[in-house]
């Protein structure tokens, strides 16, 4: 009885506080500057992001309370509160967690990762490899980082490390160390490689068109992480075997357990032949846009489409996807504000404010400044949706507010925006499954975050943007 009033209490303590911070803004007079409604639709915005980090209820429910909250108030029109949930970004990421949904109940996702591990994992750094690479498979086609990483890897990854005498209490050492640390990884730089890699990467796409007029659209976030991307991937394996080096070498008893596991699944269903079909032709079709002139988001429909037309995904099952309509509500909302952020001037009033802290500093550099403050900013966010959130606009607008070359700020933060989660073991959902696994102290996981961000910035502000000035990006 005690603990439950304690819960009611400490709920009602996180209540208070998301309303606090809205009603800030209703108390004390805007700044000079800015419009008072402006600066209301910010109060609101704020303690929505912050209720991401207290979480009273879920994401979903606590951007629809700040929606309704806009339109009880009249900060803005009623109209203009549902707007964003038609935007086109919305409903790609919807498209692309259905096709998840088949991914994971066809079997295929498991078939390919398990394959893999017999292809590669002889040794545990061939095991390393495996996870690796089949988080490259299916990073283009599972936007939820937390159902790839979390859903798919972990739980075959755990067996992993069991198979070769592992366990997180008494030998985490062995092998489960190593391969939690690299797959936790793993998972972040193919979040980071692809439009569709995690869920809230069209946030930065859509910051990206609404301040720059740039189109980043699946292709082009692609081909710009392809090289950094695929580097990346092919030093983590033998990076984490340097800083948290498994005392077993010989893995094919790891291997084996991974083959006896494909041999359960049987022979290539009809379902997992027609998602293997759908896989290739949406990667084919996004990548040839300039060929078709169909957006990503047209294509991720005409999967959908093919999933439930030929029975590989029944329509009952899409309907009951949870995740997918969950994102349709906090992503439509919270593109709703950061649009009212944007046409109310509070975007712009704030970019003009941080110019003065910056000024003197030369474009490429004020970049490299910006980029890495939003990368080490992360360790004070517990989500990459809300860091999104919080920052992309308005770094976007303090770099075009400089005239700094847009096609360097936007891949940086872009890519950052899911890089930035190597930094602690509460990051993202994935990383925080991974931690729970129980094969990584605290300090270690740390230690290697802190290491990693430095394995991320040689990469990619050293061989990114020499990457990007050969594809004349700036």
């Amino acid at each position: 009885m005690v603990r439950k009033d304690q819960t009611k209490k400490h709920l009602l303590l996180r209540y208070a506080a998301w309303i606090a911070i809205a009603a800030v803004t209703w108390v004390v007079p805007p700044p000079g500057g800015m419009a008072e409604s402006g600066w209301h639709l910010l109060g609101v915005f704020a303690a929505t992001i912050a209720s991401f980090l207290i979480k009273p209820l879920p994401m979903g429910p606590m951007v629809l309370l700040g929606l309704m909250g806009l339109a009880i108030t009249r900060t803005l029109p009623y109209k203009q509160v549902l707007s964003g949930f038609g935007d086109s970004t919305v409903w790609l990421v919807v498209a692309a967690f259905l096709i998840a949904g088949a991914v994971g109940s066809t079997g295929f996702g498991r078939r390919i990762a398990l394959t893999l591990v017999t292809w590669l994992g002889r040794s545990t750094l061939g095991l390393g490899y495996a996870v690796c690479a089949a988080e490259l498979v299916l990073g283009p086609v599972v936007p939820s980082n937390t159902a790839r990483g979390g859903g798919i890897m972990a739980p075959i990854v755990d067996s992993l490390s069991g198979a070769l005498g592992s366990d997180p209490k008494q030998h985490p050492e062995r092998a489960g160390q190593y391969l939690t640390l690299t797959a936790a990884h793993a998972n972040l730089i193919t979040a980071a490689m692809f439009l569709t890699g995690m869920a809230a990467n069209p946030l930065v796409a859509k910051a990206a068109a609404d301040v720059f007029g740039v189109d980043f659209g699946w292709g082009t976030w692609a081909l710009g992480a392809v090289v950094p991307g695929l580097a990346s991937l092919a030093l983590l394996p033998l990076f984490t075997f340097r800083i948290a080096r498994p005392t077993v070498v010989d893995a094919r008893a790891a291997q084996k357990k991974a083959k006896t596991d494909l041999d359960e699944m049987g022979n290539w269903t009809r379902d997992q032949k027609v998602m293997g079909a759908v896989f290739v032709m949406l990667l084919t079709l996004w990548s040839t846009k300039g060929i078709h002139g169909m957006g990503s988001g047209l294509v991720a429909w005409i999967g959908v489409c093919a999933l439930f037309v030929s029975g590989t995904q029944p329509w009952k099952a899409m309907i009951g996807n949870a995740k997918a309509w969950d994102t349709l509500i906090w992503l439509g909302g919270l593109l709703t504000m950061a649009n009212a952020l944007k046409s109310e001037g509070v975007v712009q009033w704030f970019a003009e404010k941080m110019q003065g802290q910056v000024v003197g500093l030369g474009t490429i550099t004020l970049v490299i400044v910006l980029a890495l403050i939003y990368f080490y900013s992360m360790y004070g966010f517990s989500m990459l949706t809300a860091h999104i959130s919080a920052f992309v606009f308005a770094f976007f607008a303090i770099a075009a507010g400089a005239n700094a070359p847009a096609m360097l700020i936007v891949p940086l933060l872009a890519y950052f925006s899911n890089l930035s989660g190597c930094t602690t073991n509460y990051s993202t959902g994935p990383v925080i499954i991974y931690f729970e696994l129980g094969y990584v102290e605290t300090p270690k996981w740390f230690q290697v975050g802190a290491l990693m961000s430095l394995f991320h910035l040689v990469i990619w502000l050293g061989l990114g943007m020499v990457w990007w000035k050969l594809l004349g990006w700036w």
